[in-house]
């Protein structure tokens, strides 16, 4: 049984279609590596494109990727309502077929060496992949954000898992991972209160409100030892 995994990677570009289409066509250009979805949004200014194929083929189509969005997209441009850091902002592979979660990890690792190596990116690997507890969730690892890279670089417990621990001011970071599939959704609220979309968001959210004894919002946060 041949070996399948997806790779999903997100740019920080969702409103110019001739540089999504010129990732994409890297894609492409690797036999074996089919493209299943792209996904462009003008709010979020952000892509998420979806490929899938056996390991090594998807490794490298996720190089080339990584290689054309670092010198299409520029950083210090960019404005977007969702939180990112780098020009290929995430680049999770999960596996599909005939492989495991770990195995998935291991290519994870091949591929964020790959592109701290050839590309001289800024790579922090996250979930399944990640080389410390407090890089496991995404979240944290990408906290701050793109502003906040050169405080988070200067921090002995960031140095990124391979590439250049100096900003990249064109190209930012680049969060490199294995998970299982995941769901994600977006809801239409009849309300143009960002007070109650928040309230909602952060009901739903894993990394949601502050824990608190009693009232939700008012109640006294619970702390840890």
């Amino acid at each position: 049984m041949s070996q399948i995994i997806e790779c999903v990677p997100n740019f920080s570009e969702g409103r110019d279609m001739a540089v999504i289409r010129q990732i994409t066509d890297a894609i492409e250009s690797v036999d074996g590596v089919a493209l299943l979805d792209v996904d462009p949004g003008q709010a979020t200014n952000r892509t998420v494109v979806t490929f899938a194929g056996e390991p090594m083929q998807v490794v490298e189509a996720a190089v080339r990727a990584a290689e054309k969005a670092a010198k299409l997209i520029d950083m210090r441009q960019h404005r977007g309502e969702h939180p990112r850091f780098g020009a290929m902002d995430v680049c999770p592979l999960v596996p599909v077929s005939g492989i495991s979660i770990e195995e998935t990890a291991s290519y994870a690792q091949q591929l964020a060496k790959r592109l701290g190596e050839e590309l001289g990116l800024t790579i922090f690997c996250y979930e399944h992949a990640a080389t410390s507890d407090d890089r496991q969730n995404l979240a944290n690892v990408r906290s701050g954000e793109y502003e906040g890279l050169e405080d988070k670089l200067a921090k002995p417990e960031w140095q990124p898992d391979y590439g250049p621990a100096e900003v990249n001011l064109r190209s930012g970071a680049t969060a490199v991972g294995a998970r299982e599939f995941l769901i994600a959704y977006n809801v239409n609220l009849n309300t143009t209160s960002t007070r109650r979309a928040n309230a909602v968001a952060f009901d739903v959210r894993e990394k949601g409100r502050i824990k608190r004894t009693g009232d939700p919002l008012t109640g006294e946060i619970i702390l840890d030892d």
